[in-house]
């Protein structure tokens, strides 16, 4: 088929014509992608700093605080010690082991099924006593039980 002297293949003119835009969709899609590699990254690279700490002479062991250990049992009767002791009794008998050591710590076991109410008693007659040191003592939970 001969082309014509008028065709629009023999002219000049095409349908292709120069671009003078910039696309910046492809820009914007790397610049997403870095931007997402930088914030997961930074967390570690911030927490791998390398610091030469400097040498010290070996320190004396520290002596661990007296504890003493006050229980509540499930009926809500409460215990210093080994022995079963009254909220009135169980201050004064704190406010004693102060005097004789002030760096008394309480360590409160408490059975799982007291009521919030008597263990937030007991908190607060050892607060009035005075001691600052009050901790929970807790029983580790098998692996097994966690994941279900």
């Amino acid at each position: 088929m001969p082309l014509r002297a008028n065709s629009r293949l023999n002219s000049s003119e095409t349908d292709f014509q120069a671009m003078s835009e910039i696309n910046v969709t492809p820009l914007v899609d790397v610049m997403l992608v870095l931007l997402v590699i930088f914030m997961v990254t930074a967390p570690f690279i911030l927490q791998s700093v390398k610091v030469k700490l400097p040498q010290t002479s070996p320190v004396a062991t520290l002596k661990p605080a007296p504890a003493v250990v006050v229980s509540v049992q499930p009926d809500g009767s409460a215990y210093l010690g080994r022995d079963g002791i009254e909220l009135a009794a169980l201050e004064s008998r704190l406010k004693a082991e102060l005097a004789q050591a002030p760096e008394l710590s309480v360590q409160l076991r408490a059975d799982a099924g007291v009521a919030y109410g008597r263990i937030t008693e007991v908190m607060a007659a050892v607060s009035r006593a005075g001691v600052v040191k009050l901790s929970f003592v807790t029983a580790t939970t098998p692996k097994h039980q966690v994941d279900k």
